[in-house]
């Protein structure tokens, strides 16, 4: 009779303390979603310094490939892409840090501290916050900038704002609401701690990564709003992003010309920007989830564990029964 195969138990992992345990074993999307912002970011800090004017167009051919003069070609009335696209980085990366900044602050106020406050206050965040919900967003902030004249980057950055906190405020008020429960809550509370020291100190440390990720999340779509719309060609005016770079590609006639220089490189760059930082995001959601966080692990000990036993049954000799 065969020996029975006996799979080896995995290992436990070996246990961590302090920071160690907030953070990913190995994250490989927050590494790569941090150099890839880290690089654009970097490129629309230095890239003004080392290029030309993006308003120069004087002695530029028009609709010219690119070549060692022009890295990136230039645009139909001769502007140089590479310029402006590294200043045009400066304004994209503006809205979109703007526009997080106003949610994340409308966010914290009608989501940790209706969550946290009771009553009447409760239910009139709570109202306000549904009703913003219920609204939606892009068309109201279309129809906002149709009616507003001479929109500023400030104004777009304001009313993408505005309109895009209902989520992240649904979010963190239930988680609010768990934490309110907590002892330590509870303690501060018959210690006489102030409400709004409660809030500060004792509830909203702990949704950090939270609110981390909304503000993340925030700013990805302020600066795929803000492109949207001046496509549309309701962006700011008299400012340059890589959203009214796509405007201008668009009535310069760049894809039936066959100027893909003058379109791609912004488009590219708001892709490529937006995927780094949910990278980021993603990572930073492995950090709140536990079981996402646990579950790379879990599954390559899981496929070690098969994978040698695959291996144990391979080299066992072949048994024949019989009677003699």
């Amino acid at each position: 009779m065969a020996d029975a195969v006996v799979t080896p138990a995995p290992r436990a992992p070996r246990a961590r303390r302090g920071l160690a345990q907030l953070l990913p074993r190995r994250s490989p999307k927050l590494v790569t979603g941090l150099v890839i912002t880290g690089a654009i970011v970097l490129f629309t800090v230095v890239g003004p310094y080392l290029v030309q004017d993006p308003s120069v167009s004087q002695g530029n051919p028009s609709l010219s490939p690119p070549s060692a003069e022009h890295l990136l070609g230039t645009t139909s009335l001769g502007h140089d892409v590479l310029s402006q696209l590294a200043h045009g980085g400066r304004g994209s990366l503006l809205v979109g840090l703007t526009v997080g900044a106003i949610a994340l602050v409308l966010s914290l106020i009608f989501g940790i501290v209706s969550g946290y406050l009771s009553g009447w206050t409760d239910e009139v965040l709570s109202l306000i916050t549904n009703v913003m919900l219920v609204i939606p967003g892009l068309p109201l902030t279309i129809v906002l900038a149709s009616y507003i004249p001479g929109r500023s980057l400030w104004l777009v950055a304001l009313v993408l704002g505005v309109t895009g906190w209902a989520g992240a405020a649904v979010v963190l008020r239930s988680q609010a609401r768990s934490l309110r429960t907590r002892d330590y809550v509870a303690a501060a509370k018959v210690a006489g701690e102030k409400t709004w020291r409660i809030i500060g100190v004792e509830i909203l440390p702990n949704l950090l990564p939270l609110v981390a990720a909304q503000f993340l999340f925030a700013v990805i779509l302020g600066i795929l709003g803000e492109a949207g719309l001046s496509y549309l060609g309701l962006g700011p005016t008299g400012s340059l992003t890589w959203g009214t770079m796509l405007n201008q590609a668009q009535t310069g006639g760049a894809i039936s010309r066959g100027g893909w220089w003058w379109f791609i490189p912004p488009g590219l760059l708001i892709a490529v920007l937006g995927a780094g930082l949910s990278l980021v995001n993603f990572a930073i959601d492995e950090i709140i989830n536990p079981k996402l966080r646990n579950v790379p692990a879990t599954t390559r000990r899981v496929r070690k564990a098969q994978e040698q036993g695959r291996d144990v049954t391979s080299r066992q000799p072949a048994t024949s029964g019989g009677t003699a």
